[in-house]
């Protein structure tokens, strides 16, 4: 198991808001995350939520402006923010592009060169990233829930219609809900993953939901004052495919609401309940 280095940590409602860096094996390289680890772990393991950022983000971003400590610290959940990429690839073209690259891996495991041997964000966040939190923090990893936003909503949501068994409650904001009919999303496909279009399908909820449902309630809420919304985002696509798979799905519209962690921070405490009851807190 991988050593970690502590960045550092300080006290927080209570408990403890930890940042981290280890020697990620899928990513090939070092990895940085957030935990928030609430004062119940000082006495028993805590579920955990995942919460997945959006591009151009970090580690420090949700964990920084969302404001999610507080509650967290009331319910015993532990909140846990990886990093949105590999950093310091050294490849040509990771950086300098907003859309792609470092600060947007796309939460898949890219399977063209030379993005395969690092961007591998969906084998590090579904299985690596949880077998180290388990062996090293007092956290109970069986119970956990997948949150994010935009990029990182994309990402909750493919990895619980992926994964409905190591989730047990999942939503989102603002969430890219048809990567592969938008273009943030067959940007980043097309050079992660290839030209083959067939191949996007494991990485799009609109899809996915298709093959099979969440066995639970999806929770989303999308500002209707977000400027990505018509063209990025695109939330009736996704009302539409599970309206037809049978998902239940809580999709709110917030009159008013940009893309901005002020709107993430009005209704994190939303959010955060619908997790804590899903996993028995």
């Amino acid at each position: 198991m991988a050593t970690i280095e502590t960045i550092s940590e300080q006290r927080c409602h209570g408990g403890m808001q930890g940042f981290y860096r280890h020697a990620s094996v899928a990513c090939g390289g070092p990895m940085r995350f957030a935990l928030f680890l609430p004062p119940q772990a000082a006495r028993q393991p805590c579920p955990l939520l995942y919460f997945l950022a959006g591009l151009t983000c970090t580690e420090e971003t949700a964990t920084i402006k969302a404001g999610a400590q507080r509650l967290a610290a009331e319910l015993g959940l532990a909140l846990v923010m990886p990093d949105t990429s590999p950093r310091d690839t050294g490849f040509e073209g990771a950086t300098g592009d907003w859309e792609f690259g470092e600060g947007a891996g796309f939460y898949l495991d890219a399977t063209q060169p030379p993005w395969s041997s690092r961007f591998r964000m969906r084998s590090y966040v579904a299985e690596e990233l949880p077998a180290l939190l388990a062996a090293q923090f007092p956290l109970d990893t069986e119970r956990a829930g997948v949150c994010g936003h935009s990029m990182g909503g994309h990402g909750a949501l493919t990895l619980a219609l992926t994964y409905p068994q190591r989730y047990r409650s999942v939503s989102a904001f603002a969430p890219i809900v048809a990567p592969a009919r938008v273009p943030w999303g067959q940007k980043a496909f097309t050079r992660y993953l290839g030209e083959d279009s067939a191949a996007w399908s494991d990485y799009d909820a609109c899809a996915l939901v298709q093959r099979h449902t969440f066995p639970g309630t999806i929770l989303i809420d999308q500002g209707e004052a977000d400027r990505f919304l018509a063209e990025q985002l695109r939330p009736e696509l996704f009302e539409r495919a599970c309206a037809e798979a049978g998902q239940s799905l809580l999709l709110r519209r917030q009159p008013g609401y940009d893309h901005s962690y002020w709107f993430i921070s009005t209704f994190i405490d939303d959010h955060l309940r619908h997790h804590a009851k899903a996993l028995g807190l």
